[in-house]
């Protein structure tokens, strides 16, 4: 398939969202969220939370234990200035009988993960009962300085209890370094430049037309500067984002091949941030969360969700909506949610992300790093934002409306009814 790239072009075996499609991005009332407020009641007193996932099965839907539905979440203390969170990120756990009171059952480790933090990934409770948090290790275990190195790892052999009490997610885990970057197909650090290089968040998938079990991940597409076969500018060539797939021809959970990107973003935006995937009639919905900072100098992007969609996994991937954008932010407030996570539940989509920062009345982030301390709390949510509802036609989409706060239905628990349709009078730069 042909790639259209600045001042040329290039054949690829490996799908591209190009700057041509990117450059269609724009609000309407279909991809523009209702604006977010508090909420009533935080999902923990003690931590602020961000990047989550639900624990799942291995043909995707949402695992339920004895009643109960489980979460993972990035977490840090609150008293942390908000920017500071990813330095001592931790994984927790928080789980629930009805989907909207979480109840915090604690770190997910020991102490005994790879990296000095752990960020974002997914959880597989395999047909045995056995739990697998894949992660991805920043850095290194004990060292002095902090360092961006990125490795995807697994922490296997978990199991899940319940009593009179709640919910536990107890080891012993076995932790193991998975998959690091070849520097063939995924850019090692070495081999970036300008912007942090990525190779991150795994997403456990099994297909379900084959039967393959894989392994998604957000990555970096090598760019020479002396042998640049994109035939892009210098200035874009650090635009280099991927979605990663790696295969285990055993089915293990603990053993993977990398193999060929699934998309390619050269040129236009430098991180897809965890990738997931949702097949529904016999289609392959390909979702992945991005800053409006990432794209490429020229393309006018937003912190998003932005959706594909293919007739297989290795399929020619072709933008939602035409650009790719599925879900942002109100002009007015462009900031206020991120990291974006969908799953099917009827003929709808849900879409749980996490409250980030508001009521900035016009200020930028990096603004925000500069306000005193009380006043970068304050700002900051760091709880789960208010569940979206998605149409899903094809290759277009809409947003409904949304649910309460962290909200998470299961496929067997009726979605309330839509008073009235959603819908946002707003151009693009418009406000409400």
């Amino acid at each position: 398939m042909r790639d259209e790239t600045i001042g040329g072009s290039r054949e690829t075996s490996t799908p591209c969202w190009t700057r041509e499609q990117a450059a269609g991005i724009k609000r309407s009332d279909a991809t523009v969220a209702p604006i977010v407020y508090p909420p009533e009641q935080e999902t923990d007193d003690d931590v602020h939370i961000w990047d989550t996932w639900l624990l799942r099965n291995r043909d995707g839907s949402i695992a339920e234990i004895d009643g109960y539905r489980v979460i993972f979440s990035l977490s840090a203390s609150k008293e942390l200035l908000p920017g500071k969170r990813h330095d001592v990120a931790t994984i927790r756990y928080f789980y629930s009988e009805d989907g909207k009171t979480w109840t915090c059952g604690g770190p997910v480790f020991d102490g005994d993960a790879f990296g000095s933090r752990q960020w974002a990934g997914s959880a597989l409770y395999d047909d045995d009962g056995t739990v697998y948090v894949y992660y991805t290790a920043a850095g290194y275990r004990d060292e002095a300085e902090l360092s961006y190195q990125q490795r995807i790892a697994v922490g296997a052999g978990g199991a899940v209890t319940t009593d009179a009490d709640g919910l536990s997610v107890d080891g012993p885990w076995s932790h193991e370094i998975l998959l690091e970057p070849d520097g063939e197909f995924y850019e090692r650090e070495e081999q970036s430049r300008g912007m942090i290089y990525t190779f991150r968040d795994p997403w456990f998938f099994e297909d379900p037309a084959t039967g393959e079990t894989c392994l998604l991940f957000e990555a970096n597409t090598p760019v020479s500067e002396s042998d640049n076969p994109y035939d892009c500018d210098a200035v874009h060539e650090e635009f280099n984002g991927s979605v990663g797939l790696a295969v285990s021809t055993t089915g293990d959970p603990t053993d993977w091949e990398l193999q060929e990107p699934l998309l390619e973003s050269v040129a236009t935006n430098q991180e897809l941030e965890r990738p997931h995937m949702i097949v529904r009639d016999g289609s392959y919905y390909l979702f992945v969360s991005s800053h409006k900072h990432t794209f490429a100098p020229g393309l006018e992007g937003h912190d998003a969700l932005y959706g594909f969609v293919a007739d297989s996994l290795r399929g020619e991937f072709e933008p939602l909506n035409g650009s790719g954008l599925v879900a942002t932010n109100p002009a007015s407030a462009p900031f206020q949610t991120y990291s974006w996570l969908a799953y099917p539940h009827s003929e709808e989509l849900l879409v749980s992300s996490f409250f980030n920062y508001y009521d900035l009345r016009g200020l930028s982030l990096d603004d925000v790093a500069g306000l005193p301390p009380v006043e970068q709390q304050r700002r900051f949510g760091g709880t789960l934002a208010p569940t979206l509802r998605i149409e899903l036609d094809g290759a277009e989409t809409r947003i409904l409306g949304a649910l309460e706060h962290g909200h998470l239905p299961l496929k067997r628990e009726a979605l309330p009814r839509l008073l009235t349709e959603y819908r946002l009078s707003a151009d693009d730069g418009g406000e409400y």
